[in-house]
């Protein structure tokens, strides 16, 4: 691997190296961690500055430790239905708290050697365990160096935003981070927010023994996604027990005795109080680039983040950012983080066009029944073509489905009147799983045909895909120009 040119320079305080790498990523977030990585592997000089943790913010916000608490309580839950399947009556499960914890903590340690600063030094790499901050367009300080990169990449991430509410700052908050963390299990927990991440979090606790109240200021959760397909999902966490407040705006928090909290709502017309435990915001994430001095080095952002061009370059021409901390989305951002890596690398390195957004980007909720989407919604698709179909295929139709009792939710797929695959919404057993085809189909401009046309194996989930696409050939049955078609061939024998 080539290292960086350094150089040292004696002033009255402290010596200070100077490094001149081809590349300097700022971050040790999974996007910057996989820049530097394959920064790295084409053989440029690079130094990665980050702080510990390492590679805690991952593709999805709470990331790996969220996902063995969501595994967990689907274990507990797989338990209650055992009866529909003639095994027993259906136990309702023993929650250990501690051993829960320990094994969030196993996954987490598990993947640990994968994001550590001993790998990324084997891979030539030259890692910096310090913060970072720009000094002016061209130079960042990490500790005792100063680099003087030929590019820089940003890659610091995002954290759980905490909104501005009345009392919210007197009370102890949890995050979806640090929730999987906790000693005991929260009596009543009350998420404030509809997001993703709150639904995952709210089905989780209920299943592991909790009590759950969401409340969401706006008309339902799950905002992002199309209404249809939430929906389902919110059906599904009713029926489950979990309480679900919307159009209900949070006025103010208020400490209760035995360490309490009072959520004062606004309901339409009238305020309410809901008593809980624990509080968990689920509002969003926030850009994690305070302490960066962006400004110094003419980097426009804000609140939302930093500002970058498709791409995904910043206002100042030497400095790229990639990943949550940059504008339009922190929590959908961080679902192609990653890719975001690559295409900068690429422009870094080979002086490659790119443009982020030329390949769709999935989004997964992950809840039971799961929900994944690519491509528009159908409001967004009407809103951009004329004559656009919905295919739909529900799992009950399914064999698989069928018999794993798994039938709540269907497939909803957004073509044009050419059979182009526009979008698709997945509600149902492994939605994150069966996105893929729909993904590469909007990526590629394939046609529902083209799906259609595949041979699935029997008898798998992955038939809902065909099922689906094969309703785009429906009408062509009722050509009568067709039927007419077919009655002349059968009377030639």
């Amino acid at each position: 691997m080539v290292e960086p040119r350094g150089e040292t320079v004696t002033n009255e305080s402290a010596p200070t190296t100077t490094l001149r790498p081809d590349l300097c990523v700022i971050g040790a977030s999974p996007a910057g961690l996989s820049a530097a990585s394959l920064a790295a592997a084409l053989g440029a000089s690079v130094v990665l500055v980050g702080e510990r943790p390492w590679g805690v913010e991952r593709p999805h916000p709470g990331g790996l430790s969220s996902t063995a608490l969501i595994a967990a309580a689907g274990r507990a839950e797989a338990l209650r239905r055992t009866g529909a399947f003639g095994i027993g009556p259906g136990l309702e499960p023993e929650v250990d708290t501690a051993k829960i914890r320990a094994h969030v903590q196993e996954v987490v340690r598990s993947a640990a050697p994968m994001d550590s600063p001993e790998r990324y030094r084997a891979m030539g790499v030259r890692v910096i365990e310090a913060g970072a901050r720009f000094v002016d367009r061209r130079t960042v300080m990490a500790g005792e160096h100063a680099i003087r990169a030929r590019r820089f990449v940003v890659a610091v991430g995002s954290r759980p935003a905490i909104p501005e509410i009345p009392g919210l700052e007197e009370v102890s908050c949890l995050t979806d981070e640090s929730l999987p963390d906790l000693a005991a299990r929260p009596d009543h927990l009350v998420i404030l927010g509809g997001s993703a991440t709150g639904i995952e979090m709210a089905q989780a606790c209920r299943r592991l023994g909790a009590r759950i109240t969401v409340i969401e200021a706006g008309e339902r959760i799950l905002a992002r996604e199309d209404p249809e397909m939430a929906a389902v999902i919110e059906r599904a966490l009713r029926v489950e027990g979990i309480s679900i407040r919307t159009a209900a705006s949070v006025l103010r928090i208020e400490r209760r005795p035995q360490e309490r909290h009072a959520v004062i709502l606004k309901d339409r017309d009238h305020e309410e109080m809901v008593e809980g435990s624990h509080l968990l915001p689920a509002t969003g994430r926030a850009p994690d680039i305070a302490s960066l001095d962006l400004d110094k080095a003419g980097i426009e952002a804000g609140p939302a983040g930093i500002k970058v061009d498709r791409g995904l370059r910043t206002t100042n021409a030497k400095v790229f950012a990639v990943g949550g901390c940059i504008a339009g989305g922190a929590e959908e951002l961080l679902q192609a983080a990653n890719h975001q890596a690559g295409l900068v690398v690429r422009n870094v390195l080979f002086r490659l066009p790119v443009r982020f957004g030329a390949v769709p980007v999935p989004r997964v909720v992950r809840t039971d029944p799961e929900l994944a989407a690519v491509g528009l919604t159908e409001e967004e698709a009407r809103a951009r073509h004329r004559g656009i179909r919905i295919l739909r295929w529900s799992f009950a139709d399914n064999d698989r489905a069928r018999a794993e009792r798994e039938t709540a939710g269907h497939v909803k797929a957004v073509v044009a009147g050419n059979g182009r695959v526009l979008g698709c919404a997945i509600a149902g057993p492994r939605a994150g799983e069966l996105i893929a085809p729909w993904c590469l189909a909007v990526a590629k401009g394939l046609k529902a045909t083209d799906l259609a046309g595949l041979v699935y194996p029997y008898p798998t989930l992955s038939e809902a895909t065909r099922s689906a696409a094969v309703e785009f050939l429906k009408p062509s049955a009722q050509n009568p120009w067709i039927r007419r078609l077919i009655s002349f061939v059968g009377r030639l024998g």
